[in-house]
């Protein structure tokens, strides 16, 4: 698991330096007393592919940005930490002379003597306000395709899968359709064909096509595409970073990250079903002890073959319940309208074995500079 993206802020106990040529002052017009300061957001540029956006308001300052990919020509492989990112983004504060994020020790209740809104929990240290956690899985040459169907099916939570017309996209959401989501946002999708679409495009005009930093990055391309590269990506917003205790960094534990992630990492495990017919599904059942009988898988996979030619059910009856809740535990949703498309006979480690494992990071890989300066 690393980071693909991290929004931080700190409130600091003085006022900040202009670091904007033009800036807005807020003046009580009886006493001309400088009641604030608001600079605008300006945005600060050193890769290929990406910016960081840096915004100071009053006391406040805030960075949003992809930390993995400042100062590179790619973000296959990031940071692992908040440490590392954060050691990024104070080095981009340091060139503007701005105060570097730090730990929280302590969080505060705000009164609203300050202009602030009372009630608002404050920290004398950085504010994580969104997380993106992301992991690369290997599913084989020519595997993405058929792995991002067979996951679009699952649920996570209340959460839809969401297959995008091209069939290289997944998302999970709310509604179903690909947007949306208060707390998280989650999805995967086929990594080389993401390159090929932004990446190469922008590194070929900027370098040209014969440049030794074009054909490094096709090699990258290359390499997921041999590897069926696959990347699941989970955003973690500021609501439920409060909701969770994962808010003011440096008063958590960064494992829960690790927790979180495996939970969204572990969507395939329940495809059971090599072919969505009578026998496979009630045979399946009944090896994975869900039921115990015969008659008993026989009813269930009947409720899955009438679901498939697009039957209602009555979720309020018991036996309808009970159908669903043993077809969910092998990957089959009653609960959501049948997309057929989404069954055919290649799912994780059935029929055509596509079988998941962790990408390794190669040789000639160019890790970024300052991975090795945070870890001096």
């Amino acid at each position: 698991m690393f980071i693909d993206w991290l929004t931080v802020s700190q409130e600091h106990p003085h006022d900040l330096p202009v670091v904007c040529d033009v800036f807005t002052l807020t003046i009580d017009a009886n006493t001309n007393e400088v009641l604030s300061t608001k600079q605008p957001r300006f945005v600060h540029r050193e890769s290929y592919s990406t910016s960081v956006t840096i915004h100071v308001s009053g006391r406040n300052v805030r960075v949003d940005g992809n930390p993995s990919r400042v100062g590179r020509l790619d973000n296959l492989f990031g940071f692992t930490t908040i440490d590392q990112c954060i050691a990024v983004y104070n080095a981009l504060l340091a060139q503007y002379g701005l105060p570097p994020f730090s730990r929280c020790t302590r969080v505060m209740v705000r009164d609203g003597t300050s202009g602030g809104k009372a009630g608002d929990l404050v920290a004398d240290g950085a504010v994580i306000h969104r997380i993106d956690l992301t992991t690369n899985v290997a599913v084989g040459e020519g595997n993405p395709l058929a792995y991002l169907r067979g996951v679009s099916s699952q649920r996570i939570g209340h959460s839809i899968g969401y297959l995008y017309p091209n069939g290289r996209t997944v998302a999970w959401t709310p509604k179903g359709n690909g947007k949306g989501g208060r707390l998280q946002y989650r999805k995967a999708y086929e990594k080389s064909f993401e390159l090929d679409l932004n990446l190469l495009p922008k590194i070929k005009r900027e370098f040209g096509e014969d440049s030794s930093e074009y054909k490094y990055v096709v090699q990258v391309r290359d390499y997921c595409v041999a590897n069926g590269v696959v990347r699941m990506e989970q955003e973690l917003k500021a609501e439920y970073l409060k909701r969770e205790g994962l808010a003011f960094w440096g008063l958590f534990n960064e494992a829960r990250f690790i927790e979180i992630h495996n939970e969204f990492l572990a969507i395939d495990e329940r495809l059971q079903v090599t072919a969505m017919d009578m026998m496979t599904i009630a045979d399946k059942l009944l090896e994975l002890g869900i039921v115990n009988s015969r008659q008993a898988a026989n009813s269930t996979a009947s409720a899955a073959i009438l679901w498939m030619h697009g039957q209602k059910f009555d979720f309020t009856k018991s036996q309808v319940k009970t159908n669903a809740a043993r077809l969910n535990r092998i990957g089959i949703n009653i609960r959501n309208a049948c997309d057929t498309s989404r069954f055919a006979p290649v799912f994780v480690r059935q029929c055509r074995e596509v079988t998941k494992s962790e990408l390794a990071m190669p040789a000639w890989y160019r890790r970024p500079s300052h991975l090795q300066l945070v870890a001096a």
